[in-house]
């Protein structure tokens, strides 16, 4: 093989390894020309979608150039989606279907949404969350797992894969080896989970071992510090990680996806490039990028960082091409799974099974029963916190709107809490006045986990005990008497409320 062909070869095996996303609705010609190349994978996130039709057409135009393509997404319905990021998600989230802990419920909603997916053209979804949270404080997680019990996570994880993929869509469990237990923000920086071999081996490792069982054919690794297993590499970096525990202990042989690369806590410390070789040479062999740098160049620096690292002696080629072996296989797989899926290209709406879902995770104090149905228009308090980087922009949420579908003349405010600090906000001219003679409805959204928002919940639930408090995010302790519980913050979560609310019937 000459120079030419052999650099020729390394940039085709690079380009094949990378899972990039892209800026607009339409596919760039520099995506096209990539995949042309030897691109194997790309990623759609919010920017890219307007509807499910849309996607069609735009992945149908992806994989003009390449029919295996693998179109990846990171839809996990609830408080993530991207598929139904203008108008929040029709399907409640992880953590309220565990706590419906009705598994084959949770397979419905999964291949509900996987019907939605693979009309679009979508091959792979980056989920679940197979992560158990175990620590409520937990920044990053949440209401995305199925809760804080491993076998419960486990049961829910191998269902909604089975859902998802008995739609043709193909599951991915993240975030290896377990994301719930820590206390830092993976976008930001480098967390921690410094528990002992045994308590990992108990507490986060069932659900990833059930997810196996189940038949998932793509892992993510988490970009997480884990002491007992590699005191120096976060386990995206770490070859005893992906290699010796995943690959070793737990026996799967399938796809290994990076979480987003370009995130703080692998680039802090290496650099994108730096982080992108040594993920591949710790066993990645699929490296997700584009969710913050979704540009052409970003694609060629890391291209060229893996090339250049096989030619330095950094990485081994027969690791890259491994990699890029798996990476097509996993290609030929998924698109036998898509064309095996569920005949037909109608999408799965949500409006049903996920409506049902939604309500079934709503859970009400004594208080709060004796308090409804509401048969005036209530004046409704949102309070908003930041969302994190894995929800990305805030999408439609809360009470308020599907309330004043049920209840004509309901008025309602939206507080964040820098504007309660700042001053520009008072409580008592948004919440309490207009609220006079009326009823009241509080909406949290873990409010236990911040203290603002806890601080307002409790002044207002002062001032007026008869306030009923909708709390959408992990139920926390307040001093309110009369509580809702979602369980979530999706669409269908706050359509669920309104109902409770106004005694609605569901679906």
């Amino acid at each position: 093989m000459s120079s030419n062909q052999h650099s020729s070869e390394l940039r085709r095996l690079a380009l094949s390894v990378l899972q990039p996303g892209f800026v607009g609705t339409e596919a760039p010609d520099w995506i096209l020309r990539d995949i042309g190349d030897g691109l194997a994978s790309v990623v759609l996130f919010s920017r890219n979608i307007v509807s499910t039709e849309q996607v069609a057409r735009l992945t149908a135009q992806l994989r003009a150039e390449n029919p295996d393509l693998i179109v990846a997404i990171d839809e996990e319905a609830g408080d993530v989606t991207r598929i139904e990021s203008a108008t929040g998600s029709s399907r409640p989230g992880n953590f309220a279907l565990g706590t419906v802990d009705d598994a084959e419920l949770t397979e419905a909603v999964a291949a509900d949404l996987g019907r939605q997916l693979r009309a679009a053209g979508v091959s792979l979804d980056y989920a679940p969350s197979a992560d158990v949270n175990s620590n409520p404080d937990n920044p990053i997680i949440g209401v995305r797992s199925f809760g804080s019990d491993p076998e419960v996570v486990s049961r829910h994880t191998a269902a909604w894969i089975r859902g998802l993929q008995s739609s043709g869509v193909a599951a991915c469990a993240k975030h290896f080896p377990g994301h719930g237990d820590v206390a830092v923000d993976s976008h930001h920086d480098l967390p921690a989970y410094p528990a002992g071999a045994d308590e990992i081996a108990a507490q986060a490792l069932p659900p990833f071992r059930a997810a196996v069982a189940a038949g998932v054919r793509a892992v993510m690794s988490g970009h997480l510090l884990v002491p007992a297993y590699d005191p120096d590499l976060p386990a995206t970096l770490s070859r005893r990680i992906l290699h010796g525990l995943l690959r070793e202990e737990l026996g799967f042989d399938g796809l290994v996806v990076s979480d987003a690369i370009e995130m703080g806590a692998v680039t802090r410390r290496y650099g994108i490039d730096g982080a992108t070789v040594k993920a591949v040479a710790a066993g990645v062999d699929a490296v997700c990028v584009g969710g913050e740098s979704a540009e052409e160049a970003t694609v060629a620096l890391l291209v060229k960082a893996l090339t250049s690292a096989v030619t330095g002696g950094e990485l081994p080629q027969e690791r890259l091409a491994e990699a890029a072996d798996r990476v097509r296989e996993f290609a030929r797989w998924s698109a036998g799974l898509r064309a095996a899926g569920a005949a037909g290209d109608a999408a799965g709406d949500g409006e049903g099974i996920g409506r049902v879902a939604a309500r079934r995770a709503v859970r009400l104090t004594g208080a709060a029963r004796a308090a409804l149905p509401l048969t005036a228009a209530p004046h409704v308090v949102e309070l908003a916190p930041v969302t994190n980087m894995a929800i990305g922009k805030e999408t439609p949420w809360g009470v308020a709107g599907p309330l004043a579908e049920r209840l004509p003349g309901t008025t309602s405010v939206r507080v964040r809490g820098q504007e309660l600090e700042e001053g520009t906000v008072a409580l008592e001219s948004c919440a309490l006045e207009p609220a006079v003679g009326r009823p009241l409805v509080i909406v949290a959204r873990d409010a236990a986990r911040h203290a603002w928002m806890n601080r307002a919940v409790t002044g207002l639930t002062a001032a007026r005990p008869d306030a009923i408090v909708v709390e959408m995010g992990l139920p926390g302790a307040t001093t309110a008497a009369a509580q809702i519980f979602t369980h979530g913050a999706s669409a269908a979560s706050g359509v669920a409320a309104a109902e409770v609310l106004t005694d609605t019937p569901a679906l």
